[in-house]
């Protein structure tokens, strides 16, 4: 669809004003930033309005009518991307697998969503200068909702003694940013094989899970007594 600079086109208008997104807004909202996710993965964390908006094919106004500013922009660009890994997590820890595939299948899950994407991730995880607590801490609350999802996991598979909730809790942080700081090194460096690095993640984990035991299965119910048949016929006749 051919835009003007009035932010108007064959279809109608343009969101404008900053205001809240509605139906009809959002299917546009969503190909703008995929547009913008396209540009980024190209140039970078640095990428320009200016580069997003040709990439979309509209001008640059329409961008801040829908997102305010770039800041705006990239906010709703990076919640977009922490609300998938962090479904892509919650369903990887759901999975029925031993507790040793769990592991590497959870770490696995989350180092092919950086890999996937690696100039997101950047812009995940790197504030740009002058923003330190802009677009670049966008992660947070995500990795405080994994660390919740991977101690709601401990607390439901491992029996960790009278201490277990202080260290489901503890453990779920720690795992948590183990594996940030430990994925970040590596996507940046790439020294090994994804495999490889999912396999040094999960042996570092293993002693002490490997040696918990699991959780009781809860005894399944007694079935319920069959009940006396009502109509037996009389044996007196």
């Amino acid at each position: 669809m051919a835009v003007n600079e009035s932010g108007r086109g064959s279809a109608g208008h343009e969101n404008e004003g900053g205001a809240g997104v509605t139906a009809l807004e959002e299917p546009r909202r969503e190909q703008l930033l995929n547009a913008a996710d396209r540009v980024v993965r190209r140039d970078g964390p640095g990428a320009s309005m200016n580069a997003i908006a040709a990439e979309a094919g509209i001008t640059k106004p329409i961008l801040y009518r829908h997102f305010g500013d770039r800041s705006g922009l990239f906010q709703a660009l990076t919640e977009r991307h922490t609300a998938g890994l962090l479904t892509a997590i919650r369903a990887a820890l759901a999975e029925p697998l031993e507790r040793r595939e769990q592991v590497e299948h959870v770490l696995d899950t989350y180092l092919a969503g950086i890999e996937a994407r690696p100039q997101v991730y950047q812009l995940l995880t790197h504030p740009e200068a002058g923003d330190p607590d802009g677009v670049g801490g966008a992660l947070a609350p995500a990795l405080r909702q994994i660390a919740e999802e991977i101690t709601r996991a401990v607390t439901a598979q491992v029996d960790l003694g009278p201490d277990g909730p202080l260290l489901s809790e503890a453990w779920g942080r720690a795992i948590t940013g183990m594996v940030l700081a430990a994925g970040d090194w590596w996507l940046e460096n790439k020294p090994c094989p994804r495999a490889r690095m999912v396999q040094a993640l999960a042996d570092l984990l293993w002693g002490r899970l490997a040696a918990a035991a699991p959780l009781p299965t809860p005894p399944a119910p007694a079935p319920e007594p069959a009940e006396a048949a009502t109509d037996a016929p009389d044996k007196s006749e």
